[in-house]
């Protein structure tokens, strides 16, 4: 493959590019400039310090912040481009095909573990009964929605090793099971795009092996992007295709584990290490 074949596949392989995004909130500036490219089949991380801004790429990028400033373009695979900064916010999900987990879990806990991943698919099944018209009278075409769904949503309890689990109230699942169900939840709307704020936060070490076994499964069969935000260094640096670094909402680093983990500049920004500390030594 000569050079020119090299980047033109490099460029078909992006799902996500990020142009000069920009996000402030009166005087406060939480997003300054910020540009990267996120691909298929590959996961990106975007790390930093408490308060970099992290989040709040996620908020734009979902539909829940308008960005001051930038380009948020995704390039579908099956359906096209979608400027994500031009749509609301729900339609970011159910046309643009992207998923999101939170930091803060949000699954409905007096519902079964089941019915969790059902209601995920809500938007489809209302279509095939026609807006409820059809599951009324149990039309054929709703009742095979139904077992579509069904059957998805056993597939990821499957994949996720919750099956036993299918008939508990979400709620009283331990805390690592919710943050698998809470993936499970997001897979189920079939994205091209998943985007995980802290699915590692509050696991134990045991808990984050599994987890980083099942985002690397998921990126190599299902062959979506993931885009990761994560705390936990043993995750980011031991799946992660592709790293970001912000602080205080500018990029300061952008590269595969390797050059991250010895960016002087990333070290200074986890550390607090000043410039002229080497002279001071």
């Amino acid at each position: 493959m000569n050079a020119m074949e090299a980047m033109l596949n490099t460029e078909d392989d992006a799902l996500l590019d990020v142009q000069h995004l920009t996000m402030r909130f009166g005087g406060l500036t939480a997003i300054d400039d910020l540009s990267f490219t996120a691909r298929r089949r590959e996961i990106t991380s975007i790390i930093g310090p408490n308060g970099a801004g992290k989040t709040t790429v996620f908020n734009c990028l979902t539909g829940f912040y308008k960005p001051t400033v930038g380009c948020l373009l995704l390039k579908h695979p099956q359906k096209g481009d979608y400027f994500l900064e031009r749509m609301e916010g729900f339609r970011i999900a159910q046309v643009g095909d992207v998923g999101r987990t939170f930091q803060n879990i949000r699954l409905f806990p007096k519902m079964t573990v089941l019915e969790n991943l059902i209601i995920a698919q809500h938007n489809r099944l209302m279509k095939a009964s026609c807006f409820a018209l059809a599951g009324l009278f149990g039309l054929p075409r709703y009742r095979e929605a139904e077992k579509a769904a069904v059957d998805k949503a056993r597939f990821w309890l499957d994949r996720v090793g919750l099956i036993p689990r299918a008939d508990w109230e979400a709620g009283n699942l331990p805390y690592g099971d919710q943050r698998r169900l809470e993936i499970a939840r997001a897979m189920c709307i079939d994205p091209c795009l998943l985007c995980l704020d802290e699915p590692a936060a509050g696991l134990n070490p045991r808990e984050s092996l599994d987890l980083n076994e099942l985002l690397l499964s998921i990126r190599d069969e299902q062959g979506i992007g993931i885009l990761l935000i994560e705390h936990d260094m043993s995750v980011v640096m031991g799946i992660s295709d592709h790293i970001v670094v912000l602080d205080h909402g500018r990029k300061i680093s952008d590269g595969d584990p390797e050059f991250v983990r010895n960016d002087p500049t990333v070290i200074r920004a986890y550390l607090g290490e000043e410039e002229g500390d080497d002279d001071h030594a």
